[in-house]
């Protein structure tokens, strides 16, 4: 599959706006079509992709968001995680970033929200800030904060089979959990 097509479906406008609200139709149909390109990433088999801008955001959000969908509520939608923050930072390092709209920039910069390191959610801040994606930003300030208070993301602990702390518990079951 070209990476072009990849994108095609991404940012066609029947699918955008699954993109932060999806439904298990949606997902099981990135699954069935993308689920063995994903496997062709993770294994290193697509690098080629990484030397246009196109195949570069073709290839983070492959690593970033399909899994999410594909994988939902299972710990492999994690699993390409720290794969899509080194394409996005070779991306960033090529000068990718700045020659795509915002909508596709906003995904390069995603793998670092996503991340549960304060230096990445720090860089992703930034990013966000410098670009001047302002809907963006304000939810990348909304990550940063979760993990300076928690160092890591508490919505993901049962996915991941970690213990949540009687803090965590409260925080989850508050307003305040997903609030931007």
């Amino acid at each position: 599959m070209p990476p072009e097509e990849l994108l095609a479906f991404w940012f066609d406008e029947r699918n955008t706006k699954h993109w932060f609200r999806s439904t298990p139709e949606f997902d099981r149909e990135i699954r069935n079509r993308f689920e063995r390109t994903w496997q062709s990433a993770i294994s290193d088999e697509l690098a080629h992709w990484e030397t246009t801008a196109e195949g570069a955001l073709a290839l983070v959000i492959l690593l970033d968001q399909f899994p999410l969908n594909m994988f939902r509520d299972r710990p492999e939608g994690y699993a390409s995680e720290a794969q899509s923050r080194a394409v996005a930072t070779r991306a960033i390092e090529r000068n990718f970033d700045i020659g795509l709209d915002d909508r596709a920039r906003a995904f390069v910069y995603l793998p670092f929200m996503h991340s549960e390191d304060l230096h990445d959610q720090d860089r992703a801040v930034a990013l966000f800030e410098i670009a001047g994606l302002e809907s963006n930003l304000k939810w990348a300030r909304h990550h940063r904060e979760i993990i300076r208070r928690f160092g890591r993301f508490p919505h993901r602990n049962a996915v991941l089979g970690r213990e949540s702390t009687a803090v965590e518990e409260a925080w989850l079951a508050s307003p305040e959990a997903f609030k931007p």
